[in-house]
């Protein structure tokens, strides 16, 4: 008789349970900024783009901050190229995206510099012809001997093989 009266509670317990509100997911504050991004990168001395850093296509992110605000993202190219992960200021209704001057690289002890970032909807073309968003951006580091710049510049990535180098 207990048997049948805990397994009797069991199932009301798994009733109440399933009457629960679900609630939808929602996006974060930068949602349309934020992905996984197939990126090349530009050597730029004194104005002029001198070619291919050499280090290929790359992935970098970009995603919210823990305040998610729409005013505020990190950049995040997690050690595929310099090494640098930045907190950047955001215009989100121009889906655009800068530092007003070097601010603390959390990777590791220096600072960069993030100059005229953009994230254009549907412009860029995958390696399969599809459309994607666009980024590009400059970015200069303190403990760059070259002082150089660098034109960072790619697509989303769209999780298809065919578009992933």
């Amino acid at each position: 008789m207990k048997k049948y009266i805990l397994l009797m509670f069991t199932a009301i317990s798994f009733a109440f349970m399933g009457c629960e509100n679900e609630t939808e997911p929602g996006g974060t504050a930068v949602e349309k900024m934020a992905g996984d991004w197939w990126v090349t990168v530009d050597v730029i001395d004194n104005g002029v783009n001198v070619g291919d850093s050499g280090v290929g296509h790359i992935l970098m992110y970009t995603y919210n901050t823990s305040s998610n605000t729409s005013t505020e993202m990190w950049i995040d190219d997690d050690k595929h190229f310099w090494d640098y992960k930045a907190k950047v200021n955001v215009d989100y209704n121009n889906r655009t995206f800068s530092t007003t001057d070097f601010v603390d690289n959390m990777k590791y002890e220096s600072k960069v510099k993030v100059l005229d970032g953009k994230v254009m909807e549907g412009v860029a073309k995958t390696p399969s012809g599809m459309a994607a968003d666009s980024i590009v951006y400059f970015i200069q580091f303190d403990d760059d001997d070259d002082k150089y710049t660098y034109k960072v510049s790619g697509f989303r990535r769209t999780g298809f093989p065919a578009d992933d180098f």
